[in-house]
């Protein structure tokens, strides 16, 4: 294995950008972002290989956790927070925790993420077994929060998997199923909430995604599982009883949605079928 080496850390490919203007600015930070799907796209094989594994585990009945500092935190609360809403699964089967707890969501807390104790500390406050899994978040892999959670877990028997954005990283090696997406030096040098927190969104996705739809939580390609929690989901939700129910009556659509909580409910209690 080669040397470690902290990519996301080196030198900006680009000088003095006090000097300038604003679509030179935006048009350098644009190329820059056009590496990111590029660099997503070689680490696919190891993505594959983690939601296979996470997927697994959550038809088994686990749950999954997102565990970062900072900006991969964020990340990973803001994955976690969608999947109730988008796909009508409960609270609490996805979970994202942040060094330095709620307060870091909005604001930085100085020195949570150097903590190699604390991380497994968060996650025993959810009482967490080996039927769970948990990935590390870590832009730079090199965070002990996120370090010292993994490598408790392996001592505890349970399954991880880490994203970063440096190759043969520490926390690639605390984790059972890692993934590198090696984007380079950021626009700004170090600012990896730019490209190296694009692709972990992205990787998120990705994970998130594909388990809910092994879940069973999409059909063809519709979140008919969704929670009504605004009128643009409830209009969303009725054109799709509409198309599924080959009807035009949107009153009626309405009423047998209103009625039954979601798309699938009403397709379980009118065609009697699995949606």
């Amino acid at each position: 294995m080669s040397e470690f080496q902290r990519i996301t850390e080196s030198a900006s490919h680009y000088r003095h950008l006090e000097q300038m203007t604003i679509a030179e600015l935006v048009q350098h930070i644009n190329e820059e972002d056009t590496k990111v799907p590029q660099a997503v796209a070689k680490a696919m094989p190891h993505i594959e290989k983690l939601v296979t594994a996470v997927s697994e585990k959550m038809l088994d009945g686990g749950r999954l956790f997102y565990l970062g500092a900072g900006t991969s935190g964020r990340l990973g609360i803001l994955d976690a927070s969608e999947c109730p809403p988008t796909y009508g699964v409960p609270q609490g089967l996805v979970i994202g925790i942040i060094a330095g707890g709620d307060k870091a969501i909005r604001e930085a807390v100085e020195f949570a993420e150097d903590s190699n104790e604390e991380g497994w500390n968060d996650l025993q406050r959810f009482n967490i077994t080996d039927k769970d899994f948990v990935i590390g978040l870590a832009a730079s892999g090199t965070t002990p929060y996120v370090i010292g959670a993994l490598q408790h877990c392996r001592q505890n028997g349970i399954s991880t998997g880490s994203i970063c954005c440096n190759p043969n990283a520490p926390v690639s090696a605390a984790a059972d199923y890692p993934v590198e997406v090696v984007v380079g030096p950021e626009f700004v040098t170090g600012s990896t909430r730019m490209k190296s927190g694009t692709a972990q969104k992205l990787v998120l996705n990705m994970v998130s995604t594909a388990a809910m739809i092994q879940l069973g939580r999409v059909e063809d390609n519709q979140m008919v599982n969704m929670q009504l929690s605004n009128e643009k989901l409830v209009d969303r939700g009725i054109r799709m009883v509409m198309n599924r129910l080959g009807t035009n009556d949107y009153t009626e659509a309405k009423n047998l949605l209103l009625t039954h909580g979601s798309v699938k409910k009403v397709l379980l209690a009118v065609t009697k079928e699995p949606a």
